[in-house]
């Protein structure tokens, strides 16, 4: 069995491409790994999957599931795909067919995660300032209840 390898979508290799920090770009990654994990987490949270369609052949080529193990993605990978199926089967590192299945989901929700990044970096020259502003978005919708008063003090 051949080395198993994270596919991006070829409408997503430019995207990918720009948000790693390298020549002179101002992405907040410094591998195609962290930057696809991430994509992955927020695909997730968004619940939205997106089949590959045209995988990317050049930049970035398919990527080596050692890379992702290596970074400490692969608890990632995994918990993905078990939440997904709620089959704990689907952990198994003796089929093949299931490891193929997790990286599959992976793949999907990284793609659905470039889709909204796609969206939402539309216009940024910052990517790094962008995506911070997402995150603390999102970290000011979960500390306030939605019944609470306007308060002025997330804007400080």
């Amino acid at each position: 069995m051949g080395v198993n390898r994270i596919r991006v979508a070829k409408d997503k290799a430019s995207l990918v491409q720009q948000l790693l920090d390298y020549q002179g770009t101002t992405g907040p990654f410094q591998t195609y790994a962290d930057a696809i994990a991430f994509a992955a987490a927020l695909g997730s949270k968004w619940q939205k999957r997106v089949p590959l369609g045209t995988i990317s052949t050049s930049e970035p080529a398919p990527i080596s599931l050692e890379i992702f193990i290596s970074r400490g993605y692969d608890t990632t990978i995994k918990l993905l795909a078990l939440a997904e199926t709620g089959d704990p089967k689907v952990l198994s590192n003796f089929h093949p067919e299931k490891e193929s299945e997790r990286l599959q989901i992976f793949e999907e929700y990284a793609n659905g995660g470039l889709e909204i990044l796609q969206h939402e970096l539309r216009g940024a020259v910052d990517y790094t300032e962008r995506i911070l502003l997402m995150l603390s978005q999102e970290r000011i919708k979960e500390r306030s209840p939605d019944n609470e008063e306007f308060d002025l003090s997330r804007f400080l």
